[in-house]
């Protein structure tokens, strides 16, 4: 039995070893509540300029990982060497700044990675914002170990509440940032508010730590960060007089409605999904008049199911001609959009806003057309162009029926457009291709046109008197058609299925063709 020094059982002693234990628990909350929460705010700081695709979550996870290793590493050494409550502070405090630092660094960061490709440009972005930070917030678990554990006996038991208050702090986080905050605070606006609580944090560590020079330092953090975040990037709000309509964060992604010269276009995470004239609300996107060549396998308008809604271009066009119109939109904010800035009728369209799949699932109503036109930020939704997707959208077709699909491929001869089309006869008879980029090796949209019935129409389209025009693009895209260009293109099921994979260069030159149509000057990024 060692001795036992009295003065650590005073009344005093014990109020200030509880408040300590209460402020390491409270520090170990934040820190474990901002790693989830910054992790996932990098999809909305990077997607709008990258997409958010399986190469952005990839690299923001791995970087996750990677720096909270080394975290880990670097503050159990630190501990060792004699734990502080002044170096603990030090620690949230730096790691606080620089994530306050974070909206002022995203352009620059950005624009130098661009030359790099879009898969090295993404990972570099993410590991330069992020990677300091979650290293610093790594180093928080072990240092408040050491810092707690008074016993080797408890020092299990230490490890494991911490770790256990840490992690729920995070799954907490991670619910509230995906379903309420990110829509209703904003993303920069978060960001701030997790840089200046841990900065917060850092400062009540430091003054209890009863070195002065310390608790200065954090006074001077916080006056530093308070004047960074004012002037560094926001959150977007509309500047109508700048072209920037509207601007929402929604649970899916960040949707921007902008006015550019004579055309409107809705934007999601910076990629372009409807493009309309700002005088007649024609689409100005050349797929929209194909799609209507459709209607050319029916003596009469009936019933048609368009799966994603966009800004309605589709959905006017067919209610126009007197067909029956459901949309299944995935984002409520889109069929918002669709409303208000897109002109669309609500008797033009009855939108169902949930996922396609649990609508086909759900709903038993029989199609004569069903219409493919979802695209996420970077790619197509690959559980919507799978052999059990197809076959499920068979049972929901009537005898004669037609599926009519919208890709965005890297030329004819691309392999997405080869794989759907064999996907597609895995469960119909019929499935030919419809090109309209020129020439054919161009980033461009493709439809495809899908039966048991005989896909040639009753008569050819009309001899256009218009390059550009509607009647051009569907003479064009009608006599170039193809039933496969691609030798051996694999069948895609919901267990093997790459279409992500092959998105990253169709996403990387979208959005290089975007940057140069919208030039330096539209409000997009």
């Amino acid at each position: 039995m060692g001795s036992t020094d009295p003065v650590s059982f005073t009344p005093s002693r014990l109020r200030e070893s509880q408040m300590m234990s209460l402020l390491i628990y409270f520090a170990v909350i934040v820190s474990g509540a901002s790693v989830l929460a910054i992790e996932m705010l990098g999809t909305r700081i990077l997607g709008p300029f990258y997409g958010v695709s399986l190469y952005l979550w990839s690299a923001l996870i791995s970087v996750t990982l990677a720096a909270l290793s080394l975290g880990y590493s670097i503050g159990g050494r630190w501990a060792d060497r004699g734990p502080s409550l002044a170096r603990f502070a030090m620690i949230l405090g730096v790691a606080g700044l620089w994530i306050c630092l974070i909206p002022w660094l995203r352009s620059p960061i950005l624009v130098a990675a661009e030359p790099l490709g879009l898969r090295t440009a993404v990972l570099i972005a993410a590991t330069l914002l992020f990677f300091p930070p979650l290293a610093l917030l790594g180093m928080v678990s072990p240092y408040a170990i050491r810092l707690k554990a008074t016993r080797v006996e408890t020092v299990g038991t230490t490890a494991g509440n911490l770790f256990a208050v840490s992690t729920i702090a995070s799954v907490i986080s991670a619910v509230a940032t995906g379903f309420l905050l990110i829509p209703n605070v904003g993303v920069y606006s978060l960001v701030t508010i997790i840089g200046v609580a841990l900065l917060v944090t850092a400062a009540i560590v430091s003054i209890l730590s009863r070195q002065r020079r310390f608790a200065w330092s954090a006074v001077l953090l916080l006056a530093a960060a308070g004047a960074v975040v004012i002037p560094g990037d926001s959150d977007p709000a509309a500047r109508p007089e700048e072209g920037l309509l509207a601007v929402r964060q929604s649970l899916y992604g960040e949707i921007r409605v902008v006015d550019v010269n004579d055309t409107r276009h809705l934007l999601i995470d910076g990629g372009t999904h409807t493009i309309v004239d700002r005088t007649t609300g024609e689409s100005r996107f050349a797929y929209v008049h194909v799609v209507d060549l459709a209607r050319g396998y029916f003596a009469e308008p009936g019933d048609v199911l368009l799966v994603g809604l966009g800004g309605g271009s589709v959905a006017k066009n067919f209610a126009a001609a007197g067909w029956k119109v459901d949309a299944v939109e995935i984002d409520p904010v889109i069929t918002e959009m669709a409303h208000t800035h897109f002109g669309l009728g609500a008797d033009e369209a009855t939108v169902f806003d949930m996922d396609a799949r649990q609508y086909l699932m759900t709903h038993d109503k029989l199609y004569d057309l069903i219409i493919m036109d979802a695209f996420g930020s970077s790619s197509i939704p690959f559980h919507l162009v799978t052999t059990e997707a197809f076959a499920l959208l068979r049972t929901r077709l009537r005898p004669g029926g037609v599926v009519a699909m919208n890709v965005e491929a890297l030329g004819w001869d691309d392999i997405l457009v080869g794989a759907l089309l064999a996907t597609a006869r895995t469960q119909f008879a019929n499935a030919v291709a419809l090109p309209i980029a020129e020439p054919p090796d161009r980033l461009g949209n493709v439809v495809l046109f899908i039966s048991d019935r005989s896909l040639e129409l009753a008569e050819d389209p009309p001899v256009p008197l218009d390059r550009f025009s509607a009647e051009y693009n569907r003479a064009h895209a009608w006599d170039n058609r193809f039933e496969s260009r691609t030798a051996a293109a694999p069948i895609l099921t919901d267990e093997l299925n790459p279409v992500d994979v092959w998105a990253e260069r169709i996403n990387q030159a979208a959005r290089r063709q975007l940057r140069e149509y919208f030039g330096g000057n539209a409000p997009i990024w």
